[in-house]
């Protein structure tokens, strides 16, 4: 049976030269990059060079990069820290982030009595900058803005430059996972007036189980995990340096190719909303996601015509890999809280599919896709 991944905002399929890094590295660094002796060394030596490398891809200095598990470690350093170390008493995010973000926050507002507000979000998603201003004018609180660069399930693009100087005039720090926006979006983060940036592997063709997290300069880190020194003290816990080296390959990679890989994805995402608009007319597209200018190139979020609880399973029968919302839910019955926000009038209650694309898509893997999904609601 033919197969189609349509799912790479959930995860990537992993690079082969990502794959050939890691490979060698399991051979010939197995040493604890802890240890002293010359195993440990030439595994350390690996790390280092793999943070530096990774560092200058976004203009910052190796210091300020510490790896993580994962995106949402990242996310929970970085709010636990702002929380527990810098001194921030009230978080503004939005109701369509990440549930690592959201959850972090929830659990750090019943924990640490922080306020905790929300930024209007149109019907679109976008959101109210206007509204953004005035909460951080509201009060002189320290204050952290949290808000995610690309939208996981919408795609929407976060004016990233806008947030930035609207939180230095109001003494704000900023934070903002980006999964989905590194690999894909060259970001000088000495352009940016942003304090924390989170990325994961897994969502540029790199090993699952590895990330990390951008500090700027300047703030101390107090460790979530305890019981050794590694991550400079930031995290304890032997480096994971087989998935390092993948990272730091598939960011090469993907950087290299960076604006041939947006151009093909653009053009398969331009071709796949065409023909979309061919099955239904009355088939809607989800944010910002259809918007070339304001959306990731690699995200469309379909609302269907109808209500059909079973068009994901469908798909999934076909051979289609798509998602409901985020993967995170989706061995879950609970719906998109993202598309919960900014949906009404019963349009919520449509089936909605993000399709999401990578340069391993192909025009053939559309036309199939268009071709079940023609079977299925006609």
């Amino acid at each position: 049976m033919k197969t189609v991944y349509l799912d790479n905002a959930a995860t990537t399929p992993i690079a082969k030269e990502v794959i050939e890094v890691m490979q060698t590295s399991m051979a010939e660094n197995f040493g604890n990059p802890s240890s002293t002796h010359q195993f440990g060394r030439k595994a350390k030596s690996a790390v280092e060079t793999a943070r530096k490398t990774i560092a200058k891809h976004f203009n910052v200095t190796a210091s300020e990069i510490v790896f993580t598990s994962s995106g949402t470690e990242a996310d929970n350093l970085i709010l636990q820290n702002a929380v527990l170390n810098l001194g921030v008493t009230r978080i503004i995010s939005s109701k369509i982030e990440h549930h690592a973000v959201l959850h972090t926050c929830e659990y750090l507002q019943k924990t640490n009595n922080i306020s905790l507000e929300f930024v209007n979000v149109d019907e679109f998603g976008t959101i109210d900058l206007t509204d953004l201003e005035r909460i951080l004018k509201s009060t002189k609180e320290k204050t952290l803005v949290s808000l995610m660069l690309i939208n996981n399930e919408i795609g929407n693009v976060l004016p990233v430059e806008e947030v930035g100087n609207l939180c230095k005039s109001n003494n704000a720090l900023f934070h903002t996972d980006a999964v989905q926006a590194v690999g894909h979006y060259n970001l000088d983060l000495q352009k940016l007036n942003l304090d924390f940036l989170v990325a994961s592997a897994h969502k540029f063709h790199g090993p699952k189980g590895v990330g990390f997290a951008f500090f700027r300069k300047g703030f101390g880190i107090l460790p979530m995990l305890h019981g050794g020194d590694q991550e400079r003290g930031a995290r304890s816990s032997t480096e994971n340096v087989h998935a390092i080296l993948g990272m730091s390959k598939a960011l090469d990679v993907a950087i290299s190719n960076l604006n041939r890989d947006k151009n093909y994805i653009e053009s398969l995402k331009v071709y796949f909303i065409s023909e979309l608009k061919k099955v239904s007319e009355n088939i809607q597209f989800n944010g910002l996601s259809s918007n070339l200018d304001k959306s990731s190139y690699t995200i469309l979020n379909v609302r269907f015509p109808v209500k059909n609880d079973m068009l994901l399973f469908s798909l999934d029968m076909a051979g289609i890999a798509v998602s409901g919302g985020s993967a995170c839910q989706s061995g879950s019955n609970k719906g998109s809280h993202v598309l919960s926000e900014i949906l009404f009038n019963g349009e919520e209650d449509k089936t909605s599919i993000r399709f999401s694309f990578s340069k391993f898509t192909t025009k053939e893997d559309l036309d199939f896709t268009i071709s079940k999904i023609k079977e299925l609601l006609l």
